[in-house]
C-alpha cells in the first residue's frame, strides 16, 4: 500500500465509525486516498457517492477538520504500535468476511506479527459482573487454551474478559485485547495495569485512533472484530441481553465455531449461554473441549467416562447370576439358577468362577455375597 493510501486510512479512522458499511463500500470503490479527497475538498464530487446524503457529509466533514494521520501514526509508534491496512502481510484476511463493515484499519500495540497470532485464536467473552464460579471458568479455560498454544482473545473488560487475559498471561501464553478505544487509552481505567501486561507479552488492538474513547456504540461493533479475527467464540456467562452473545451470533453468522459454558439452570447470568446451546451453540467444560471443536485433526479431547468397575468386566450370564444372590442370607444353586434364568449346571459354574474373583462365598451347601470387604465388594458400592 503506498504512503499516500496509508495516511488517508489513518485519517478516515477518525472520520468513519467502526462498522460503517457506506464506508467500506466507498473505499472499496474509489480508494482511500481518493474517498478523503471526495470529503475534504469542496466541489471534491462527494456527492455523487452512492448513499451519500448532505447530513452525512456534513458529519463527515466536521470530524474531518483538525485530523492529522501523521500525528496519529507518531503517537502509536511511541507506545510501541503500529497502524495495519488491508493488504498488509500483517493483515488478518479472516476479517475481510466483514465485507463492506471490515475495519478501514487497525491500530496495533506489541510486537507479535497480528497475522499468524490470529490464525490460531479463540475468544473468550461473557459477563461483566460475574460470578466466581464464571471468573473461575474464564481463567482455567484461558490458561488452558495458552497452555495448548492457542491465542485467547477478548476485551479487557471486568469480570469474564478480564479473566480470561489473566490466566493465557499466568500460564505464560498468547493473548489478545480488543479495546473499543484507542490503544493507548486504557480503558476500564481498572484494567489499565492488565492492559499494559497484556501489551507487553500479546498484543492490544482496536479501530480507533489514539487517544479515541469508547461509547455504548463501539462495544457493540467492537465485537464484529472479535468474532471475525477468531477461530471460534466462548461464552461464559451471559444474560439473555448481552454484548457477549452479540459477539457469539455474529461468530455464527460467519461460520465460525460458537461455544458455551454451562451453568447453573437457576442463574440469570447463564441464561443467555443455555439459549445460546438451545441453538447452535456447542457445549464445553474445559480447554480440550474447546480445541477439539476449533482444532486441526488428532486435536481430540481425553475420553470421558465413569470408572470401570471389577463388575463391568462380568459377562451377561456371571452378573445375573450375581444379581440373583440375596444380600445377606444364603441359598442353593438350584435356587439361584431359578432367579437368573439358567440351568442348575450353569449357575453353579458359575458361582465357582465368582468365587474365584472374590464376589461370592460358600456357606454350606448354599452361596452367598462374599462377608470380607474385597476389592469387588467395594465394588457393589462404588469402589474399583
Amino acid at each position: 500500500m503506498s504512503a499516500r493510501e496509508r495516511l488517508a486510512r489513518a485519517a478516515l479512522t477518525r472520520v468513519l465509525e467502526p462498522g460503517d458499511e457506506h464506508g467500506g463500500r466507498w473505499l472499496r470503490e474509489c480508494g482511500a486516498a481518493e474517498l478523503w479527497r471526495r470529503i475534504t475538498v469542496p466541489g471534491g464530487e462527494a456527492e455523487r457517492l452512492g448513499g451519500m446524503t448532505v447530513r452525512r457529509l456534513a458529519g463527515y466533514r466536521l470530524r474531518a477538520e483538525g485530523v492529522d494521520p501523521e500525528r496519529d501514526l507518531a503517537a502509536v509508534a511511541a507506545v510501541g504500535g503500529r497502524f495495519v491496512c488491508p493488504g498488509d502481510p500483517e493483515w488478518p484476511t479472516q476479517l475481510d468476511d466483514l465485507g463492506d463493515a471490515r475495519p478501514t484499519g487497525l491500530w496495533v500495540r506489541g510486537r507479535p506479527d497480528l497475522r499468524l497470532w490470529a490464525l490460531r485464536s479463540v475468544a473468550v467473552v461473557g459477563a461483566r459482573a460475574c460470578t466466581p464460579y464464571g471468573a473461575h471458568m474464564a481463567t482455567t479455560l484461558g490458561a488452558g487454551l495458552a497452555e495448548r498454544g492457542w491465542v485467547v482473545v477478548s476485551g479487557a473488560a471486568f469480570g469474564v474478559d478480564g479473566a480470561a487475559h489473566r490466566g493465557a498471561l499466568a500460564a505464560g501464553g498468547a493473548t489478545m485485547a480488543v479495546l473499543a478505544c484507542g490503544v493507548d487509552v486504557p480503558y476500564p481505567r481498572g484494567h489499565a495495569e492488565l492492559i499494559g501486561r497484556v501489551a507487553q507479552q500479546g498484543l492490544v488492538i482496536g479501530e480507533l485512533p489514539p487517544s479515541e474513547h469508547p461509547t455504548r456504540s463501539r462495544f457493540i461493533l467492537r465485537n464484529r472484530v472479535i468474532a471475525a479475527l477468531t477461530r471460534g467464540t466462548v461464552v461464559v456467562e451471559a444474560e439473555y441481553r448481552s454484548g457477549s452473545l452479540v459477539t457469539a451470533r455474529g461468530a455464527q453468522r460467519l461460520g465460525r465455531f460458537t461455544m458455551g459454558v454451562p451453568g447453573p439452570a437457576t442463574s440469570g447470568l447463564s441464561a443467555g449461554v443455555h439459549e445460546l446451546l438451545r441453538g447452535e451453540g456447542v457445549l464445553v467444560t474445559d480447554a480440550a473441549e474447546v480445541a477439539e471443536l476449533v482444532g486441526d485433526i488428532g486435536d481430540l479431547a481425553p475420553s470421558r467416562s465413569g470408572p470401570v468397575l471389577a463388575r463391568d468386566l462380568l459377562d451377561a450370564v456371571a452378573g445375573r447370576v450375581l444379581d440373583a444372590l440375596p444380600a445377606r442370607t444364603a441359598v442353593a444353586a438350584r435356587e439361584v439358577a431359578r432367579v437368573a434364568g439358567t440351568s442348575a449346571d450353569e449357575a453353579l459354574g458359575k458361582l465357582y468362577e465368582l468365587h474365584s474373583l472374590g464376589f461370592v462365598e460358600r456357606e454350606g451347601e448354599g452361596w452367598r455375597l462374599t462377608r470380607r470387604p474385597s476389592c469387588p465388594d467395594d465394588a457393589r458400592r462404588g469402589g474399583s
